[in-house]
C-alpha cells in the first residue's frame, strides 16, 4: 500500500508542470496561434521562480515571478508571430533558444542553492486516510491549482461567449475580423495566457518538485507539453487524461529501472511522443469525430489598416 501511494503521489508531481503548461499552450492553439517556444518560458520561468523565493523567502513570490516571467517572454513571440507576423515556426523555435540561454545566465548565481519547497495541506483525520489521504488532501496548492485552471479553462472555452469568441477566431480569423472582433488583440491575450501557465509551470519544478536550481532543469518537459496538446486532440478533458498519462510514464522507467526491468530507458521518454505519432495517425484516418485542432492553426493574420 505504501508503495502504490508512493508511485500515486510521484506521478500527480510529474504531471502537474505537464498538466499546467498544456493548458495554457491549448488556449493558445485554440485562438489559432501556435507557439512553440513552451520550453524556453518555463525554463525562464524556473530560473525566476527560484530567484525570486530563495530572494524573498516566498513560495509564492517566487511562483508570482515565474508567470512574469513567462508572460513577458510569451510577449516577444507575439510581437514578432503576431505583431511583425513572421512566421510562428521559426519564433517559437528561437524563442525555446533564447529562453536555455537567458535562464543559464538569470540562474547562475542560483545554482547550488537550496530553499524549502512548497507546503503541502494537512487536514486532520483526512490526510491520514490510508492510501487516499495523502493523494487527495495532502498535496500542495500547485496541484490542486492545476485541476483547478483546466476546470476553469474548460468553462471559458465551452460555457462563456468570450471562449467561443476566441475559438471563432481559431478556426475562421477572416470572418472573426468581418464580425468586428479584434482578431491580434484577442490571439495576444491568449499568447500571454499561455506564457503564464509555462511560467508557473517552470517555477513548479524549483519550488515544489526539486527544492533547487540547476540549468535544464525542465529536461524538455515544455516540448512533451506541446506533444500533449495535439494528444488530447485540442479537448480539455482529455488533456487531464493525458498529462497523467503522460506523467506516469515518466514515473514508470524511473521505477522500471529500479525494478531490474531490461526496457531501455530511452524508450521510456519517447513513448509520450510515440503515443501522439499514433493518436494523430488515428485522428487523421478517421471519418468523424476526430481532430478539433482549430482551422486557422499557425495562419498569419494581417487585418485591413
Amino acid at each position: 500500500m505504501e508503495l502504490v501511494e508512493a508511485i500515486i503521489l510521484s506521478v500527480l508531481a510529474a504531471s502537474t508542470p505537464l498538466l499546467i503548461a498544456a493548458t495554457g499552450e491549448l488556449v493558445t492553439e485554440r485562438s489559432g496561434v501556435l507557439n512553440l517556444g513552451v520550453e524556453g518560458m518555463m525554463i525562464v520561468g524556473a530560473a525566476c521562480g527560484f530567484g525570486g523565493a530563495w530572494l524573498t523567502g516566498s513560495i509564492f513570490i517566487g511562483a508570482l515571478f515565474g508567470i512574469v516571467a513567462g508572460t513577458l517572454m510569451s510577449l516577444i513571440f507575439a510581437l514578432m508571430a503576431l505583431g511583425l507576423a513572421v512566421n510562428q515556426v521559426a519564433t517559437g523555435l528561437a524563442l525555446t533558444i533564447l529562453g536555455v540561454g537567458l535562464s543559464g545566465l538569470i540562474g547562475a548565481g542560483f545554482v547550488g542553492e537550496r530553499l524549502t519547497p512548497a507546503a503541502q495541506l494537512y487536514i486532520p483525520g483526512l490526510t491520514d486516510i490510508p492510501l487516499i489521504g495523502r493523494v487527495l488532501f495532502g498535496e500542495d496548492a500547485f496541484v490542486y491549482f492545476s485541476i483547478a485552471l483546466i476546470i476553469g479553462v474548460w468553462w471559458f472555452l465551452y460555457r462563456t461567449r468570450a471562449g467561443l469568441i476566441l475559438r471563432a477566431c481559431g478556426d475562421n480569423h477572416i470572418s472573426a475580423h468581418a464580425l468586428g472582433y479584434p482578431v491580434l488583440r484577442i490571439r495576444t491575450l491568449a499568447v500571454m495566457f499561455g506564457g503564464a501557465c509555462a511560467g508557473l509551470a517552470g517555477a513548479y519544478l524549483p519550488l515544489a518538485y526539486t527544492p533547487f536550481f540547476i540549468p535544464g532543469m525542465t529536461a524538455g518537459r515544455g516540448w512533451i507539453a506541446l506533444a500533449l496538446v495535439v494528444f488530447a486532440s485540442w479537448r480539455p478533458g482529455r488533456l487531464v487524461i493525458g498529462a497523467y498519462l503522460f506523467g506516469a510514464v515518466t514515473i514508470l522507467q524511473l521505477h522500471a529501472q529500479g525494478w531490474g526491468v531490461g526496457i531501455p530507458s530511452q524508450f521510456m521518454s519517447a513513448l509520450p511522443y510515440l503515443a501522439t505519432v499514433i493518436v494523430l495517425v488515428l485522428l487523421s484516418r478517421a471519418r468523424t469525430g476526430g481532430s478539433t485542432a482549430p482551422a486557422a492553426l499557425g495562419t498569419v493574420f494581417v487585418p485591413d489598416r
